[in-house]
C-alpha cells in the first residue's frame, strides 16, 4: 500500500515543482529523505521511569522503537554526567515517514491551540526544516491519563532541496501550514 502523501507527492507536487523551478530530470526534484523525531528527557537523570515513559510515547507515535541518547561530556551546571540518559530519537526513512508526515500535517498540528500555521524561520540554510511541538497530546494516539508528564519534541525534516527556497516549496506544496 502507497502512503497517501507519497502518491500526493508524486502526482501533483512532482509535477508543480518541475514547472517552478525548471528541472530537466525527476532526480533534480527534492524529496523527503528522513524525519528525525527527537525529545529531551532530562528528568531521567533522577528516575528512569520518565525515559521509559517517553520512549513509550515516541513509539506509540511513530511507529518505530526509539533510541536513547546519552550525554556525551559532564556538564555541571546541568547536574549531568557522562553516560547518563538524556534524550530518545527515531529516524523515521521510506514508508514510516510518508504516513507520520501525513498525519503530522493534517491531524497533529490543526489540533494545536489558536494555531496560526508553522514558522517559516526553521530552516537552516541547506533545504532542511526543524519544527518544535510544546506537549505529545497533539496526537491521538497518545491517551491523556496515561501522560506522566507534559512533554515537547524536535521535528526535523530533511529534504534533498538545495536551497531553503525548494524545500519551503516542497513542503508547503505537501501542505505543511506556513504562517503567513
Amino acid at each position: 500500500m502507497i502512503p497517501r502523501l507519497l502518491e500526493k507527492y508524486k502526482k501533483e507536487v512532482m509535477p508543480r515543482l518541475k514547472s517552478q523551478f525548471g528541472y530537466k530530470s525527476p532526480m533534480q526534484m527534492p524529496g523527503l529523505v528522513k524525519i528525525v523525531v527527537n525529545i529531551g528527557v532530562s528528568e531521567a537523570k533522577q528516575d528512569m521511569k520518565y525515559m521509559e515513559a517517553s520512549i513509550s510515547e515516541l513509539a506509540t507515535i511513530t511507529g518505530q522503537k526509539p533510541m536513547m541518547k546519552r550525554a556525551r561530556n559532564s556538564v555541571a551546571g546541568f547536574k549531568v554526567r557522562e553516560g547518563m540518559p538524556v534524550a530518545c530519537c527515531v529516524t523515521l526513512r521510506s514508508t514510516r515517514m510518508w504516513e507520520f508526515a501525513d498525519r503530522l500535517i493534517s491531524i497533529a498540528l490543526p489540533r494545536i491551540k489558536d494555531f496560526q500555521g508553522v514558522a517559516r524561520r526553521g530552516f537552516d540554510g541547506r533545504g532542511n526544516y526543524n519544527l518544535g511541538l510544546r506537549e505529545q497530546l497533539l496526537f491521538p494516539e497518545i491517551e491523556y491519563d496515561k501522560v506522566i508528564r507534559m512533554r515537547g519534541m524536535n521535528i526535523t525534516f530533511v529534504t534533498s532541496a538545495r536551497a531553503d527556497e525548494e524545500a519551503f516549496a516542497l513542503l508547503s506544496e505537501l501542505g505543511m501550514p506556513f504562517s503567513r
